[in-house]
């Protein structure tokens, strides 16, 4: 296969083709699932999770627990196992699940496949750090889920989007306070299309009645640490302030502005030499960053929420 040859450090590099990086198409799935838990923290859950599983033979591959308080907290559980062997059918094991397990404690409990790769709609504006930092980990299997719409309301990124084979479809943003008529050609668009949604830097508000309509899960890269700094320049902001660290925040989107479930945030130190422009451009890596560990952990079934709060596993 061709190869690609650069230098580093005066010195050739043979690289492999694109052909060779790996990608979604040789990825192979594992036959696993994955059970979240959250339920009043009283004693025996998890001898009563693991042995219903064993009673199955679904082998427990990674386990993951916590509580809040062990007198009268919550309890929160992330479970892996293998189905290779299991006895009974997808649908047979859920209501047994449910019967044997979850009634007597009380569960509020989730169980995914990783046979069935989450639909990951993707909303944009101008930004292209964090919707291209997507799409490449989408594309060399870092990500194992389905991208089956792009939307946004300008076309900047249009040609960029469907280099990767992706549905790019433009609404235009109202003017004003009242979105109702583009938001509702997003959901129309949306509509038994996603899993869940991203905001890679899209540039508006969504409303509580867009959201509640919408019905799955919705997930913001914030350029500022929540919850300093929070509006529309939040680098001029912190520049103004002299401040050491910048960050971002990627959250669980609310009809607070801002105000959703944290996921993922980072810092950066800055010195007093950084400008607007080198601030802004620390800042984006860590959007890029932070985004991605939040997509991933969402992927994976590692976020479990609660009052405003998250348990990442």
């Amino acid at each position: 296969m061709p190869k690609y040859s650069l230098s580093f450090l005066g010195f050739p590099v043979e690289c492999p083709s694109m052909s060779e990086l790996p990608t979604k198409k040789n990825l192979t799935r594992p036959n696993t699932a994955r059970l979240l838990i959250s339920c009043p923290d009283k004693r025996g859950i998890v001898a009563a999770v693991s042995q219903f599983l064993f009673n199955h033979n679904a082998n427990i591959i990674s386990s993951d627990q916590h509580s809040t308080d062990p007198e009268g907290g919550r309890f929160f559980m992330r479970q892996e196992f293998s189905l290779e062997g299991l006895d009974l059918t997808r649908a047979q094991f859920e209501r047994a699940f449910q019967e044997v397990v979850a009634n007597p404690f009380g569960m509020e409990w989730t169980l995914s496949y990783a046979t069935e790769p989450k639909r990951m709609a993707i909303l944009c504006s101008k930004y292209d750090h964090c919707i291209l930092d997507l799409l490449w980990r989408v594309r060399r299997g870092e990500f194992d889920c389905e991208i089956p719409i792009v939307i946004s309301n300008h076309r900047d990124l249009e040609t960029d989007v469907q280099a990767f084979d992706i549905p790019f479809h433009l609404v235009e943003s109202q003017k004003g306070e009242d979105k109702s008529v583009s938001e509702a050609q997003i959901l129309e668009l949306l509509h038994n299309q996603a899993d869940f949604v991203v905001l890679a830097r899209y540039m508006q508000i969504l409303s509580g009645d867009f959201l509640s309509q919408l019905a799955v899960p919705v997930i913001n890269i914030h350029h500022s640490f929540l919850p300093a700094f929070i509006g529309a320049n939040p680098y001029k902001s912190a520049f103004a302030r002299g401040v050491k660290i910048i960050g971002a925040t990627a959250h669980y989107v609310t009809a607070e502005l801002d105000g959703g479930p944290i996921i993922e945030q980072d810092v950066s130190r800055v010195t007093h030499r950084d400008d607007v422009r080198a601030l802004t451009r620390v800042g984006r890596d860590i959007e890029r960053a932070v985004l991605a560990r939040a997509v991933k952990a969402h992927l994976e079934d590692r976020v479990l929420v609660y009052q405003n709060k998250t348990v990442v596993f």
